[in-house]
Order: structure tokens, then C-alpha cells, then sequence
């Protein structure tokens, strides 16, 4: 028997947030076509197969993806468990667009949902997984604030965020600039791509609040119980974090 695909994007935006700000993934809007070209050049794969990894998702479970950009850790969740049903959500529609196509070329089902972080397409206590990969350094301060909490609304008791995202520049070290986890592939095959990319993300204002336990103490402080780091990684773009917490049972 066939197996049927539903690709759908939705917009939840409000009226008033129809000229909202946000940051896209590539600095500027126009670089778009490059990023996933560039995400691949540059190993990125390997944190969201170690995100999948550390995340755990099963059959049926109900996952968002906080910041999804053209998908590619939806996708990745998708390989790795076809059976699990979900949620992007991202604010740049043309990113969406994008996602969308490459769903539907991989033949599975995925919603996209445009708007913000810090309002999750779900209804309360009703997610198994809120996942979000090297995205929350592009969220001001009252954004992440309001993603932390939201993320505690929308997960049902026992269930889990696992963040992924920049916590500071490389180390000098041997491996400086490849994952930890996984592989990279040689940090010539960036020359080409944008250098505004690579300086902004690990060195930005943004990123520096994630250093030292930024991104543990977020969602401690919105009431998840035990927030903690699970993995690191040094990759060419810098000192990556693994970061999971889970809401309470009671």
C-alpha cells in the first residue's frame, strides 16, 4: 500500500507581527539558495544526527522544530524515525517554502508552521519533543525567555527540549573545527562561502549569552527540573552545546 505524504505550511502569524524583525539563517535574506549548500560543506549533518541521536524521538511521538529553517533536522528526525509526526516552525516563509520542496521530494509528511519561538504551534501539555538546532542565538533576550516557557506549556509531563546551539568560539586544539561527534569535512571547502556566516555565529553578542551554562540556566529558570548539558562539540564554527531538560511530572 501507498504511504501518504501531507506537506503543509500554515501561518500563525498575527496581524501585528506581519512586519516583525527576525535574523535569517544566513545573516541576510538574499544568501538563502547558499544555505543549504553551505550547511553541508560545512558538517553540519553530524549535530543533527547527534541531535537525533541524543533526543531519542519514537514512532507517534510529537515533535516541534523551534527555528527549522529549510528543515534539515526535521528531515534528519524523519530519517531516522519515519513514524514520528512533525512541526516546524520557523518566521522566514521562503525558508519554509524550501522545506517544504524537499519534504515532498523525500515523500514524508511534515507541517511547517511561520512564526516565532516564543509561540509554539501546540496546544498545552501536548508535544512529546521540542527540539531546536543552532538556532536560538538569532532570539533576543524576551524571545528566548518566552521560547523557554512556552516550551514548558506545550510539553506534556515527562517530556523533552533538546537545544543545540553556539556557546562560544572554537578551541585552538587539534580537532578545533570538527564535530566531536560525527564527521566534518576539510574547513578549505568554506573559502567559498560567506565569511559574515562564520564570524557572526559563534562570536555574536547573541551567542555570547549562551556561554558558560546560558542555555542550562534558561530552562532552569522557566521550570524545567533538570536542564543539563549532554554532549559538546568543537566544530569550525565553534564550541557547540547539547542542552536537555525535561518538564516535570507533577
Amino acid at each position: 500500500m501507498a504511504t501518504t505524504t501531507d506537506v503543509r505550511i500554515l501561518d500563525q502569524r498575527t496581524p501585528e507581527e506581519r512586519d516583525r524583525p527576525f535574523l535569517p539563517g544566513m545573516s541576510k535574506a538574499w544568501l538563502l539558495p547558499l544555505y543549504d549548500v553551505f550547511t553541508r560543506l560545512a558538517g553540519v549533518r553530524a549535530l543533527h544526527e547527534r541531535s537525533v541521536e541524543l533526543a531519542g524521538i519514537k514512532a507517534g511521538q510529537a515533535v516541534v522544530d523551534v527555528g527549522c529553517g529549510t528543515a534539515n533536522l526535521s528531515l534528519a528526525v524523519l530519517a531516522a524515525e519515519p513514524g514520528a509526526r512533525l512541526t516546524g516552525l520557523d518566521p522566514d516563509g521562503a525558508a519554509l517554502r524550501r522545506a517544504a520542496r524537499k519534504a515532498r521530494r523525500r515523500g514524508v509528511s511534515l507541517t511547517l508552521v511561520q512564526g516565532y519561538a516564543d509561540r509554539i504551534p501546540a496546544e498545552d501539555a501536548s508535544l512529546d519533543h521540542v527540539i531546536s538546532s543552532l538556532a536560538l542565538h538569532h532570539v533576543d533576550d524576551d524571545g528566548r525567555v518566552a521560547f523557554a516557557r512556552d516550551a514548558l506549556r506545550a510539553l506534556r509531563p515527562g517530556g523533552r527540549v533538546t537545544v543545540v546551539d553556539f556557546v562560544g568560539p572554537e578551541s585552538d586544539g587539534e580537532d578545533a573545527g570538527r564535530p566531536t561527534h560525527g564527521h566534518g569535512r576539510p574547513v578549505h571547502a568554506l573559502g567559498h562561502l560567506p565569511h559574515l556566516v562564520r564570524s557572526r555565529a559563534a562570536n555574536s553578542p547573541m551567542a555570547a549569552r549562551n556561554q558558560g551554562d546560558g542555555i542550562v540556566a534558561l530552562l532552569a529558570g522557566a521550570g524545567f527540573g533538570d536542564a543539563r548539558e549532554v554532549a559538546h562539540a568543537d566544530h569550525r564554527f565553534g564550541r557547540i552545546t547539547f542542552v536537555q531538560a525535561t518538564r516535570p511530572l507533577s
